[in-house]
């Protein structure tokens, strides 16, 4: 019988089987979510579901690993493990957050014509924008426009707008068959993207696609 005090991360019955498999699933979403998110030019719609699932998988792996030995090899490999899922949760939160950061006006003016359903930002997040805007308004009035004469006191808001460059070129590869794409140019070429297929394409032909998953940023 095997020792009670090495416990296996990844267990033998069925039912736990598929508790591993969907934190798996979960794991190659993330990465997914977190390339896209790292090479797309603006912000793409928060993925707080995968988020959560990795950071509860990260705790339940945390809680196992205290019930190996200190010399157990598994344990070295586990926490290797844990610290790459931590590395890319914290990469693709701390990306959302800098491009919220650059983008603020812009973010904030597109999202309040969302609905609930539709809203690329975490509720967290867009407190975190909104507390950020007037952030940025209130180190305007305190170091300049209080000096500026009267007409020249007033926060504009629209002037100080950054927005991504929609037109950037970007590197894909194909997950699903896509027909009758039209590449940005003098001509408006037409092409259709095959199952596995690599291109170089300005993010405005394609940015549909990445958010309904079929293309992936790379």
């Amino acid at each position: 019988m095997e020792d009670d005090s090495k416990v296996q991360l990844v267990t033998e019955d069925s039912e736990q089987e598929e508790e591993e498999l969907t934190a798996q699933t979960a794991l190659l979403a993330i990465e997914k979510a977190w390339l896209n998110e790292k090479f797309a030019p603006e912000i793409l719609p928060h993925e707080s579901d995968l988020v959560d699932c990795m950071l509860q998988q990260i705790t339940h792996m945390e809680e196992n690993m205290k019930r190996l030995d200190k010399g157990d090899l598994r344990l070295m490999i586990h926490r290797m493990e844990v610290d790459r899922i931590k590395f890319v949760v914290s990469s693709y939160l701390r990306t959302r957050l800098e491009k919220i950061e650059k983008y603020t006006i812009h973010i904030l003016s597109q999202e309040v014509n969302r609905s609930s359903e539709e809203c690329y930002l975490t509720a967290a997040e867009l407190q975190f924008a909104k507390e950020f805007l007037a952030n940025i308004e209130t180190l305007f009035k305190t170091i300049a426009l209080q000096y500026m004469p009267g007409n020249f006191q007033v926060f504009e808001v629209n002037k100080l707008t950054v927005k991504p460059n929609m037109q950037t070129y970007v590197f894909l590869r194909t997950n699903n068959r896509v027909n009758g794409i039209i590449l940005p140019g003098s001509m408006d070429e037409e092409i259709d993207l095959e199952p596995g297929s690599q291109h170089i394409i300005q993010y405005s032909a394609i940015a549909d696609l990445v958010k309904s998953g079929a293309v992936q940023l790379i």
